[in-house]
């Protein structure tokens, strides 16, 4: 299986920096995947990778990947579109993007990958074709209207399931990797601006006659097969702390605090932090006060119950919004 993005045409040498910057990037998202098991597993504090610096890392791997699918589109078909290995690799990421949707919609039915990176390189690797023959300032005035829309646009009109993978609805959809067409591909598009400049100027040939130091080529490899690297590095790293478990299981943590931590990293995904504490305490609030604390906490709850706890969820949020004008979206 070939790598995870586009590679030159065959009668040009691989760019060794672009395969090592690749591997390094399937490092990043190891250790991110890593820690977002450790928490999945109990041995880390929910929520830990959905705020502040892990946040900030997991965006950045996101982006540092796109921006090379974009750098590699244009490389690849520059000189004119190469249709056959361009189809052979869209069957093979979007084959895989099918498979993780359905693995992970029995896994985690409640927060199935339904557009994660996968989809969105498939989706950007079709629609970046359009944008091969326009100069380099163009293509970069159009990202950041790419980026920029979702958050000076939005609309409940995408709310529907079948257009969430745009990002322009007013909240986005749960999901355990959720990489929407806007705003992330700005990143792909940048990513073209930036192979294109680099090839006029000469720096595409320069660095394809250099060889990198001999400790990268475990990137360089990992670099040529990301997508086998995708997809394996997950199931080994949770059978891996699936093991370590069954010797070493997690301590237990008190369902109250559970709960609410849980809130909160799921509330993140679309407010902000402070918004979270309030709104989540007071959800936690409300619990505490009825019978059916144990009930929910204990994470059974019944169908009346869960009906209840959504009505109390909205009133917590029309308060938390009220108490806090200036935060709300």
């Amino acid at each position: 299986m070939t790598d995870l993005v586009h590679s030159p045409p065959k009668n040009k040498s691989r760019i060794e920096l672009i395969d090592a910057a690749r591997g390094f990037a399937l490092v990043a998202m190891a250790i991110y995947h890593f820690a977002w098991d450790l928490e999945f597993f109990g041995y880390a504090t929910p929520g830990m990778t959905a705020v502040g610096g892990w946040r900030i890392f997991a965006r950045s791997i996101a982006s540092s990947f796109l921006f090379l699918v974009g750098f590699s589109l244009f490389l690849a078909h520059v000189r004119g579109v190469r249709w056959r290995p361009f189809w052979w690799r869209m069957l093979q990421v979007g084959g895989a993007a099918v498979a993780i949707t359905i693995v992970t919609y029995f896994a985690t039915p409640d927060s199935f990958i339904f557009f994660g990176i996968l989809h969105h390189i498939a989706l950007a690797s079709i629609v970046g074709l359009l944008f091969l023959r326009l100069p380099a300032v163009a293509i970069v005035v159009i990202a950041a209207g790419v980026i920029a829309l979702p958050v000076l646009w939005r609309s409940d009109v995408f709310n529907a399931m079948a257009l969430a993978w745009t990002g322009l609805a007013p909240v986005n959809p749960r999901s355990n990797d959720f990489v929407p067409l806007f705003p992330w591909f700005g990143a792909v598009l940048l990513g073209m601006a930036t192979a294109q400049v680099a090839r006029a100027s000469g720096w595409t040939e320069r660095a394809a006659s250099k060889s990198l130091p001999g400790w990268t080529k475990p990137l360089q490899f990992a670099g040529q097969h990301s997508l086998v690297v995708y997809l394996l590095h997950q199931p080994i790293l949770i059978g891996l702390i699936f093991l370590a478990s069954l010797i070493v299981p997690p301590l237990a943590e008190e369902p109250r605090v559970g709960f609410q931590r849980a809130c909160e990293a799921q509330c993140v995904e679309t407010r902000d932090g402070a918004f979270c504490e309030a709104y989540c305490g007071c959800v936690v609030a409300q619990i505490d006060g009825d019978a059916r604390a144990a009930e929910i906490y204990t994470g059974a709850p019944s169908q009346g119950t869960t009906a209840w706890l959504s009505d109390v969820a909205a009133q917590c949020s029309i308060a938390t919004d009220m108490e806090m004008p200036g935060e709300a979206e």
